[in-house]
């Protein structure tokens, strides 16, 4: 019997694979290059939900799916964040915050693994992702198209992205030390 492929592993694996392929988008400033970038962003955000949606679907939920997706989504959205640094469409000191807040809970989230605390991801969390991608698409696509200015879109839900991160972070934190001083 040959085993059966898990496709819900195979679409996180692909939005790993855009990581690379975005940096070198990027790294040519350009019209078409940031259109590029934008395309393939929305197809890895696509991705994002559908891995989930095929691991509960067809019961394909495994150790490193559930590695593999955070590691994905951070992988993705600090790479571009960053990217856009030189580029002049992000700040450094939001962007710093934001791949700070992501290091400062992934820690915490092993050294809570560690202690056999589990702190659900909740609505703000998911509400920072939303919003980090509405922010990363039209900052991708920085350029005025038709009239319609991508870069200000993008100034705009970065600075909702920014509340978000750091609200989240610090719900993650106090979460963690509620259930730990709890127990």
């Amino acid at each position: 019997m040959e085993p059966k492929t898990n496709w819900a592993n195979v679409l996180t694996m692909s939005r790993i694979i855009v990581v690379p392929i975005v940096v070198v988008l990027l790294m040519h400033e350009s019209f078409w290059c940031s259109i590029a970038s934008a395309i393939l962003f929305i197809a890895a955000t696509i991705t994002d939900s559908l891995d989930g949606y095929v691991a509960r679907k067809y019961h394909m939920e495994s150790d490193l799916g559930k590695f593999l997706d955070p590691l994905a989504d951070k992988l993705l959205i600090a790479t571009t964040l960053i990217l856009l640094i030189p580029l002049g469409r992000a700040p450094a000191w939001i962007v710093a915050l934001i791949v700070a807040r992501e290091v400062a809970v992934t820690g915490l989230r092993g050294i809570a693994s560690e202690k056999n605390i589990i702190i659900a991801a909740n609505w703000l969390g998911k509400y920072k992702t939303a919003f980090q991608c509405a922010a990363l698409i039209p900052l991708l696509i920085h350029y005025t198209i038709f009239g319609i200015q991508f870069q200000l879109g993008g100034d705009f839900f970065l600075w909702i992205a920014c509340f978000f991160t750091v609200w989240s972070g610090f719900d993650y934190i106090y979460s963690y030390f509620t259930y730990s001083d709890a127990h």
